[in-house]
């Protein structure tokens, strides 16, 4: 018996799914539009709403420059992020490895007791964590900002639904060959896992590259202030020249679209696995 062959779909039935994607898509970029050709205007163009590209770019650069230390605050941002990612992927990424490939009775309730600490308003323990940094002597320290977000929740069950598809043979064979955990999880796990640890990053960076609230309260000096404060201070006066304030917008999201664009493929495979 012969198989009738599949009827293609003429490209006139996609249409309107590809006009749907289209229109939905326009929408998602003229934020990001908006904010590139705000950034090239005056503050009365912006409150105007033009949409095409002005010539006050360069004006506006060096109003910002005039107004804001943008140098050291980038530094802050790139030292809080980078500092940030690297240390929250060794300490959950062995966490969430140590969860699923070990075996211990309380594991469970362990894992249960890290999963109700995202119930918690970060607000809630903000202001015992000022007073632990400040009897410390870590306030306007960039350490303060990093260390609470080194291990969390969220990267930590990342990490651990992802090793379940690991396979445990392979750990046993190792085992077998006499190579010690350490290296296992060096020379194994993290190359076998790069896909998770490419989405755990990506979520990371952006996170502590946008985070607001936490070095708002500890960072006190404006000498230490990160991107997120200084676009608050922009804010801050009785006027505000919004040309200045689309540009360091613009300045501030740049790493993280650069970040998510090197790791799209890699984060959307790690987020896939996480998931199954």
């Amino acid at each position: 018996m012969m198989m009738r062959a599949p009827r293609r779909r003429t490209s006139w039935r996609r249409a309107p799914r590809y006009a749907f994607l289209s229109v939905f898509a326009l929408f998602s970029v003229f934020p990001l539009y908006f904010m590139l050709v705000s950034a090239t205007n005056s503050t009365q163009d912006v409150l105007a709403s033009r949409l095409t590209p002005g010539g006050h770019l360069l004006d506006n650069a060096a109003a910002l420059v005039a107004q804001q230390d943008i140098g050291a605050a980038m530094t802050s941002s790139s030292v809080i992020a980078i500092g940030t990612t690297v240390l929250a992927l060794a300490v959950c990424a062995v966490a969430g490895y140590g969860f699923e490939i070990y075996h211990s009775r309380g594991k469970d309730i362990v894992m249960a007791i890290i999963m109700l600490a995202m119930m918690i308003p970060f607000a809630a323990v903000m202001i015992p964590l000022f007073r632990l940094f400040a009897r410390v002597g870590m306030v306007n320290s960039l350490g303060a900002v990093i260390i609470p977000a080194i291990s969390t929740p969220l990267l930590i069950l990342l990490f651990r639904q992802s090793s379940r598809s690991f396979p445990h043979e392979i750990i046993e064979a190792a085992r077998i060959d006499g190579l010690g955990e350490l290296s296992i999880f060096a020379r194994i796990y993290v190359p076998t896992m790069k896909s998770t640890f490419a989405a755990a990053a990506v979520i990371t960076f952006m996170t502590s590259w946008n985070n607001f609230l936490w070095p708002r309260v500890i960072l006190l000096d404006n000498a230490v202030q990160t991107m997120p404060m200084l676009i608050a201070n922009l804010t801050a006066g009785y006027v505000t020249d919004y040309g200045v304030l689309m540009l360091a917008v613009l300045l501030t999201s740049l790493p993280t679209i650069l970040v998510f664009f090197i790791l799209q493929r890699a984060f959307a495979q790690g987020i896939t696995g996480a998931i199954k």
